[in-house]
């Protein structure tokens, strides 16, 4: 599923708009042009409407999902959607490779048009059926909260017991068939714990079956016996996968660069997470804001199924230093290789992973409405570049404006001073001045040392 077009007359504060979620034609990658972008950042100002994007795609798609047909004629809502004056188009991965467009009060799925009428009578059908419904999955700036951080933190033999039936039920095929199937998921300050059950559940029966296992074999007289006890342990480990060492494998290399990495063999949590210099786990409420957001968005990520999904993340930065940011939309894309990223960013560094074509920067014009246009500077560029470029922030402020000029000033007294001695004297002022701020030579400084 992904996101190709948005057209909006009014929604919200946003009026004539228009988003082309496409590549160009002239990409410079060929056999993704003119196909849905896989990833989008929206940069913008304060109240310019980032955040509101993301609702309205979740809400509209979500909405689209939740839609049923009478007589093959009328669409029926379970719920709401809010109102969008507008056009939003997006495609699924069916079988049929279904094209769909939201229109005011008419959704278009491929050439049949169903207009929305609260009628009466006839067979009811999902007008998506439930087997090509693909996840969304939206994670709110708000996401961390101690509500969340009770699931992950809470010993996981422990959360079996408080939640057997449940845990049970996601474990048992017959049952599992018949549990509804969810499409969509809001990841915002209080989850339901349910969510958290389902993320965590194979860490949750690995561990009940390994505590399981280790009491049959004490019970057994092994402990006496090392090297039996080792064999048997190894016939149980290959017949029951770890799960944690693959989701070690995708997170400890940004867990890294924190001085972290997730402990595979401690057992007193779902997912333990170890500081590497002191050789200590550390209890989840210790860690640092930026990680606890982390590990509460990377562990969805990796265990529910993001194939062919949309995955909305408002303010992916949040508390993070910016190393760790620049690499986080590659460890995101990682841990969903198959899904749409579209996120809403005030961090330069988060927006250097994505081609420009895949930056859409609101603004607002001179009449004060909301505009909008693609970015310009390359994936990978110089932060300050793309602060100048896209986000249309000077980012020397005024103390630094004051230096540049006296910069500037230095180098036009170099170009006019015949005296040797004083001439020697602006050059080094200027070099000490341009190495302290990063001044740049460009082309046209270069003329002034001439």
């Amino acid at each position: 599923m992904k996101i190709s077009k948005l057209h909006i007359d009014q929604f919200r504060h946003l009026e004539n708009l228009d988003f082309d979620f496409t590549y160009p034609e002239d990409f410079h990658i060929e056999e993704k042009r003119g196909k849905p972008l896989d990833k989008i950042c929206f940069i913008g100002q304060s109240a310019t409407g980032k955040t509101g994007l993301l609702d309205l795609f979740f809400d509209y798609i979500n909405y689209t999902f939740n839609c049923e047909r009478i007589n093959k004629r009328f669409i029926g809502a379970r719920f709401n959607a809010k109102n969008l004056d507008g056009i939003l188009e997006f495609s699924l991965n069916n079988k049929n490779k279904s094209n769909i467009k939201l229109q005011n009060d008419s959704i278009s799925i491929d050439d049949n048009i169903y207009v929305y009428e609260n009628g009466n009578g006839g067979k009811v059908d999902k007008l998506i059926p439930l087997s090509e419904v693909e996840p969304l999955y939206y994670f709110k700036a708000n996401i961390l909260s101690e509500e969340n951080l009770k699931s992950i933190s809470t010993h996981p033999n422990d959360l079996y017991e408080k939640n057997k039936e449940y845990i049970d039920s996601l474990n048992t095929v017959s049952l599992n068939t018949l549990l509804p199937q969810q499409s969509s998921y809001v990841f915002d300050n209080n989850i339901d714990e349910k969510i958290w059950l389902k993320v965590l559940n194979e860490y949750i029966i690995y561990l009940k079956n390994f505590t399981q296992k280790m009491s049959e074999l004490i019970h057994q007289g092994l402990l006496s016996d090392s090297k039996k006890l080792e064999k048997e342990y190894k016939i149980w480990e290959n017949d029951n996968p770890k799960k944690l060492l693959d989701f070690a494998e995708k997170l400890n290399p940004i867990l890294i660069k924190l001085g972290l990495e997730i402990d595979t063999v401690d057992t007193r949590f779902a997912v333990p997470i170890k500081n590497i210099r002191k050789d200590e786990v550390i209890q989840i409420s210790n860690l640092s804001t930026g990680t606890k957001q982390l590990l509460l968005t990377s562990l969805p990520l990796y265990q529910l199924n993001t194939k062919d999904s949309i995955i909305l993340i408002d303010e992916p930065e949040r508390s993070l230093f910016p190393d760790i940011q620049m690499e986080l939309m590659d460890h995101y894309k990682n841990l969903a290789p198959e899904a749409q990223f579209i996120v809403a960013t005030h961090s330069p560094f988060i927006a250097a992973s994505f081609e420009p074509e895949e930056r859409f920067i609101l603004y607002f014009d001179k009449e004060g409405k909301v505009a909008v246009r693609r970015g310009t500077s390359p994936i990978g560029d110089d932060p300050n570049d793309i602060l100048f470029n896209d986000f249309g922030v000077n980012y020397y402020n005024e103390d630094v404006q004051g230096k540049f000029k006296e910069y500037i000033e230095l180098l036009d007294k170099v170009k006019s001073e015949d005296n040797k001695e004083l001439k020697k004297k602006y050059i080094l002022e200027a070099s000490k001045l341009g190495n302290q701020y990063n001044f740049i030579l460009d082309e046209k400084n270069q003329e002034r040392l001439q």
